[in-house]
């Protein structure tokens, strides 16, 4: 059989940004059921409006003519297609890029986001309120990952499903990154010693099954675990897949699979930067991190992803130098 050909960079940036866009749903899902659990009576504006500082929105938010408020954050993320980083206009975004790509993808994949995309147009307001907003979150959830295992079980594994990979892999470990940082500007204890220990742990146990990694955790953890092994699982373990450590490795694999297998040469400063990356992850314990700064060192990590998406960009896509700097 004939070696596949090159492909093209245009269906290689539609199967990354298909991917992200997914990921960024899935993830948008996750972090606003974690601030629905994190939410204080009494401060319910600043807990919502923490969502959109860590998505750094404010200048959007306001734009859009919302005001600091529980029933403005939903409704942007939620139901506001106006605002590019919402759900609808994610799926909407993660839509158009798989129109592009239906000589590649598969009819079931093309069906399913569809439909995906239709049900997410029909969010109705009484959705956004108490058990009914968790529910919705967990459709949502459940539509990315349905679409995720008919991706796994129909794509063609060339080229095109390791853009694909990179393109899920970078905004995972930039949305774990945010999730950790909801952590840092919402949670405050109450006084008192064991009441403050048991409070802290069962938030931290929030933040895990928002990542979906609770149980997996628990299989793991010693007894009387620390916030500061919460925040090591999501940071650097290598066996929990959203954990940004793995997806730093992967990330690497993938990056050499491409430079490897099919000579792309644009793989060399990315791979630098993943090292750079790796290195900072692995090279201080994560209880010298959280003295220093959990916050700053999240931050940090996500600049650097930043940066290896427009390395990324810069090597493989079409038209995406003026759209890095933009």
């Amino acid at each position: 059989m004939a070696r596949e050909p090159v492909m093209l960079a245009r269906y290689a940036e539609g199967l990354f940004w298909m991917a992200r866009y997914l990921e960024r749903v899935e993830n948008m899902a996750r972090l606003i059921h974690v601030t629905q659990g994190f939410e204080s009576p009494g401060r319910e504006a600043e807990s919502w409006y923490a969502l959109v500082r860590i998505n750094a929105d404010e200048e959007n938010f306001a734009r859009l003519g919302h005001k600091p408020g529980a029933e403005a954050v939903k409704s942007f993320y939620l139901a506001d297609t106006a605002n590019p980083t919402s759900i609808p206009a994610s799926l909407e975004a993660a839509r158009y890029n798989a129109r592009t790509l239906r000589p590649l993808i598969s009819t079931e994949m093309w069906r399913q986001l569809n439909m995906f995309h239709r049900a997410m147009l029909a969010i109705a307001p009484e959705e956004m309120q108490g058990d009914l907003l968790s529910r919705l979150c967990t459709r949502i959830k459940e539509g990315v990952q349905t679409h995720t295992g008919i991706t796994e079980g129909t794509f063609f594994r060339d080229q095109g499903w390791l853009f694909y990979r990179l393109g899920r892999l970078l905004e995972r470990a930039d949305q774990t990154t945010r999730l950790l940082d909801i952590r840092y500007h919402l949670l405050t204890a109450p006084t008192g010693g064991e009441e403050r220990r048991v409070a802290e742990l069962a938030r931290w146990g929030g933040v895990l099954r928002a990542a979906a990694g609770y149980h997996a955790f628990r299989r793991i953890a010693r007894p009387g675990f620390t916030p500061a092994d919460v925040v090591a699982f999501l940071l650097v373990d290598h066996g929990f897949p959203r954990s940004v450590g793995l997806c730093v490795s992967e990330l690497e694999a993938v990056l050499g699979e491409l430079r490897a297998r099919w000579g792309l040469r644009g793989t060399v400063r990315p791979l630098e930067l993943v090292e750079e990356l790796r290195a900072a992850l692995m090279g201080r314990a994560v209880s010298r991190i959280i003295e220093g700064g959990l916050h700053e060192f999240l931050d940090a990590v996500q600049k650097d992803l930043i940066s290896l998406g427009a390395e990324i960009g810069t090597a493989f896509f079409r038209d995406w130098r003026p759209n890095a700097v933009a």
